[in-house]
């Protein structure tokens, strides 16, 4: 049996994952070394892609200052998340605010330390990056469309280094990264019909409370058929392997999503849409091994 003092370290530490959304920057982290073995140097050996240090120090670095983007973001909507996730705001509360700070300006520091050891370059980059998140979250996330387009391109800054560092302009790079921004970019816009009661008691200016739901539906309809105009060219045009039927499975979702969108009425719906497109997102992670089943085999003999 844990003793008092030890389970409210686990509780603690269960916290701090929470915070950080551990579980998402697994996932980016799993994401830009497919990525780059599947997708960006498909030509590179297996073994030297893995144990490339310069990559392992920007995944690191992109991971950190992720987590420290989570740590600051939470601070700032803190009293926002009582009113739209208050059992996951509880839970955070076990950690300090002074703690999270602490915290935040630590993993900025280590992600920039280890951006040293790849190139002046990347130290700029990192930097900018740690800027834009909190910039955003400190002003631009109130400003209608403006910080859902800010958000939607710091989530793909990860893949944007990756794609520099391979120095990779193949057009088939550009539709992938055109296809997953617009489902964030949707996915972003979901969340403010979300969170609509905490955002107006914090005077958010998002686009479904200026406008409200309709033209809110109306974006993100547009948005979704958007995305449908990448995921068709990768299939038809570009050779993505047995990828192809992740985007066909894609447009057949996101088609369910629009009929489900019209008809949603309330914040359950909308957690079910968001649940939709984090689906597809996380589904599309998995599915970039489908570009080539045998390519692991094949680049470890």
């Amino acid at each position: 049996m844990l003793s008092r003092k030890n389970k409210l370290l686990l509780f603690k530490l269960l916290s701090l994952f929470s915070v950080v959304r551990g579980y998402n920057i697994l996932v980016i982290t799993l994401a830009q070394y497919l990525a780059s073995i599947y997708i960006l140097a498909p030509e590179t050996p297996l073994r030297k892609v893995i144990f490339d240090l310069n990559l392992f120090l920007i995944v690191t670095a992109s991971a950190l200052v992720i987590a420290s983007g989570y740590i600051i973001n939470n601070f700032y909507d803190a009293e926002k998340d009582l009113i739209n996730k208050p059992t996951k705001s509880m839970l955070d509360r076990l950690v300090s605010q002074n703690f999270k700070l602490t915290t935040y300006f630590i993993l900025n520091f280590l992600a920039v330390f280890a951006a040293s050891y790849i190139s002046f370059r990347a130290v700029l980059f990192f930097s900018a990056y740690i800027f834009g998140i909190w910039y955003y979250s400190h002003r631009l996330k109130r400003i209608p469309f403006l910080g859902n387009l800010v958000s939607a391109t710091l989530a793909i800054a990860p893949f944007f280094v990756v794609f520099v560092y391979y120095h990779n302009f193949k057009t088939v790079i550009f539709v992938h990264a055109l296809f997953l921004f617009l489902l964030i970019l949707a996915r972003e816009m979901i969340k403010d019909m979300e969170s609509m009661a905490g955002d107006m008691a914090q005077n958010y200016r998002t686009i479904p409370i200026i406008y409200g739901p309709r033209t809110s539906k109306m974006l993100i309809t547009f948005l979704v058929l958007l995305t449908l105009v990448p995921a068709f060219l990768l299939i038809k045009i570009f050779d993505v392997g047995y990828m192809y039927l992740y985007f066909a499975a894609s447009i057949i979702l996101l088609i369910v999503f629009l009929v489900l969108l019209w008809k949603a009425e309330g914040k359950k719906h909308y957690v079910w849409l968001h649940n939709i497109l984090k689906f597809i997102i996380v589904a599309g992670v998995i599915s970039i091994l489908l570009i080539n089943v045998d390519v692991v085999l094949n680049r470890i003999l």
